[in-house]
């Protein structure tokens, strides 16, 4: 179980570590010491990194920015776009204008976001470079190991802070080195992503020799271990290989460019061969991870999330390969930003104050098969207010088919400490749920659509003896009760090797990993992101000449303010309508105007409106103006 634990510690040389969550971050330091005390110690090396660590926690950081939002918008998932008028123009000062692609640059927290993710980098660095220099990494020498092992982690710490910057900024400045006492590494200009990458790339190669696998010498999936390695390589390598909005046309390099471009800022992907090296280099890491056997599927998606919220590890399976550790009263809005909306105070959960402001659309629910487990459990067309008596009721949304709630994070699963905290609580607090940065049904997955592009859907991979198609059938599988196997196996054999199964893989990853922060970063790669969306609007109208104008439903028989998921008509009204409540439906909807269909044009609205395909967040104005020149906006933004 999680401690969810927070202390300070102060170094005399400035280091500082706000550690999070687990035994391995209580530590104890003197007040003054040198660098070269600090890493001639692996105990205050250790000390060092959890700096590195506690950077993950904040707000600015993974604590809400970048997992829930800069991650949206995509064809499944959004942030509401209009102001507080109501007049459909998308707010640009907030994270509702950054979800529909039309930010400003003088929304402050672009700049928080900026300067603390490169004190994080500035931290890897100062523990890269002082164990580099230390005496403990000699050969033979009884630390050594240990000391490695803090590289590791440093490294790839670093690296995944750089690649959420890659994928949010575009190309930002390079800084693999601690900060010059004559400045002359500070006020640096932007490197082109793809040489960051490469240096990525390299520095998580050397990193997985360094790592243990999860459960090896103490190592939880709190903490970065060979797993999260090789998994964030494949990541990186894939992201690479894939589509992204230029600063200026890379052609002439071999580059090809996405039909219906920005002239000026082209969106673009290295060539075929490159491609090829970069799958190829992702799928051998990705068959490492699996055949380690070291990261499994939880038998039961259920029990998974029922875990994650209940803020215990997976000591198991250990299916979430690598989590950003929270720590409840402390930090983390998972549950809160996103999830099941508390609307009220209730006797049961106190508080009661949720944004639930990750949303998704109707589209997407109807997009399940309808024996699916995951739909029910990723999507609630539900929020919990107060009864009469104050006690929580779960009340059926009416006719709001682009504010269905992201059901993976809920109340009603979270802990009794959780629970008490949030009777306690007066305003927003740390809900202290981690984030999980990746899970091995994404590697899966990932692994499916690299050996698919490189050698179609039936060929064996390199080590771990699965194919594509067996590595697709076991996520979608253990969605299905065990009665629809059957169905499942015949679902996945059907589908042809080669793009036919790219495209099945593309709605798998959006049905299993919906609201996770990995939707939007797929469509960029896979350069779908604007006609994935424009598909989307185009199957509301479609769905609404489909849907009943009606949802009927029941609550619980033993339990008359809870909602009988299994009674829902989803698809027609129930012969007999007497015992059943209903609310307004998504069907009958006038569609030439309509409050929704109204509504559609302004859903991403940003994204062509000055660049085409301007899926990137500008520099924030503080940013640019501190660089002395250095830096500068592009994409249209000023």
């Amino acid at each position: 179980m999680m401690k969810n634990i927070f202390k300070l510690f102060i170094l005399g040389t400035g280091i500082a570590s706000l550690t999070a969550c687990s035994d391995f971050l209580d530590q104890t330091s003197p007040s003054e010491m040198t660098d070269e005390t600090v890493f001639n110690s692996a105990a205050y090396t250790e000390n060092a990194l959890n700096k590195v660590y506690a950077g993950l926690t904040l707000d600015h950081t993974y604590g809400a920015r970048i997992p829930l939002n800069f991650s949206t918008n995509s064809d499944i998932e959004l942030v509401d776009g209009l102001d507080n008028t109501g007049s459909g123009n998308s707010v640009a000062v907030n994270e509702r204008g950054a979800g529909n692609f039309n930010p400003s640059s003088s929304w402050t927290k672009l700049d928080d976001n900026w300067s603390e993710c490169y004190e994080i980098i500035e931290n890897a660095n100062i523990v890269v470079e002082g164990i580099e220099n230390s005496s403990l990494i000699a050969e033979g020498n009884s630390s050594r190991t240990k000391m490695l092992r803090y590289k590791g982690e440093a490294l790839a710490l670093r690296a995944m802070i750089y690649f959420d910057l890659i994928r949010n900024y575009g190309d930002v400045p390079m800084k693999f080195e601690t900060t010059k006492s004559d400045g002359s590494n500070i006020y640096l200009p932007k490197t082109d992503r793809d040489a960051i990458m490469e240096h990525l790339i390299t520095d998580l190669e050397e990193a997985i020799d360094y790592l243990p696998w999860a459960g090896e010498s103490s190592y939880t999936t709190e903490r970065i271990t060979k797993g999260f390695a090789h998994g964030l390589l494949a990541r990186i390598a894939m992201s690479y290989a894939g589509y992204s909005i230029r600063e200026s046309s890379k052609a002439g390099e071999g580059y090809e460019t996405l039909a219906n471009s920005d002239a000026t800022y082209p969106t673009q992907r290295p060539g075929a061969a490159k491609r090829t090296e970069l799958y190829t280099k992702a799928l051998t890491h990705l068959d490492a991870i699996i055949a380690s056997g070291t990261h499994q599927l939880n038998p039961s998606i259920e029990n998974e999330w029922y875990l994650i919220n209940q803020q215990s590890l997976d000591q198991t399976y250990r299916e979430n390969i690598f989590e950003v550790a929270h720590g409840l009263n402390y930090s983390g809005e998972m549950g809160y930003t996103v999830g099941v909306r508390l609307s009220g105070v209730t006797t049961t959960y106190g508080y009661g104050n949720s944004s639930g402001k990750i949303k998704l659309t109707a589209p997407f629910l109807w997009s399940f098969d309808k024996d699916d487990l995951r739909r029910d459990l990723t999507c609630a067309t539900y929020e919990i207010k107060p009864g009469s008596s104050n006690e929580p009721v779960e009340t059926m949304q009416s006719n709001s088919p682009f504010a269905i709630y992201v059901a993976k994070w809920d109340p009603r699963k979270m802990s009794d400490s959780w629970r008490t905290a949030s009777k306690a609580a007066t305003t927003k607090f740390g809900y202290g749920i981690n984030w999980i940065v990746l899970r091995y049904a994404d590697v899966l997955l990932m692994y499916a659509e690299a050996l698919n592009e490189l050698q179609g859907a039936d060929v064996v991979g390199p080590t771990c003896g699965l194919t594509a198609r067996e590595a697709l059938l076991k996520v979608r599988s253990r969605s299905f009760d065990s009665s629809k196997q059957a169905a499942v196996t015949a679902y996945v054999n059907a589908i042809s090797s080669g793009s036919d199964f790219f495209n099945a893989l593309v709605d798998e990853r959006a049905w299993e990993l919906a609201g996770e922060a990995v939707r939007k970063y797929d469509l960029i790669r896979w350069g779908l992101l604007d006609s994935k969306i424009t598909e989307s609007k185009e199957q509301y109208m479609e769905l609404i000449t489909k849907a009943p104008a009606s949802l009927y439903y029941k609550m619980k028989s033993s339990d008359a303010n809870a909602i009988d998921m299994s009674s829902i008509c989803w698809y027609e009204a129930p012969a007999n309508v007497a015992d059943y409540k209903s609310v307004t439906g998504w069907g009958g909807e006038d569609p030439t105007n309509g409050k929704n269909v109204a509504y559609l044009p302004y859903i991403s609205w940003g994204l062509n409106r000055v660049v085409k395909n301007r899926h990137l967040l500008p520099l924030g104005a503080t940013t640019i103006s501190d660089s002395k020149g250095s830096l500068k906006n592009s994409y249209g933004f000023e």
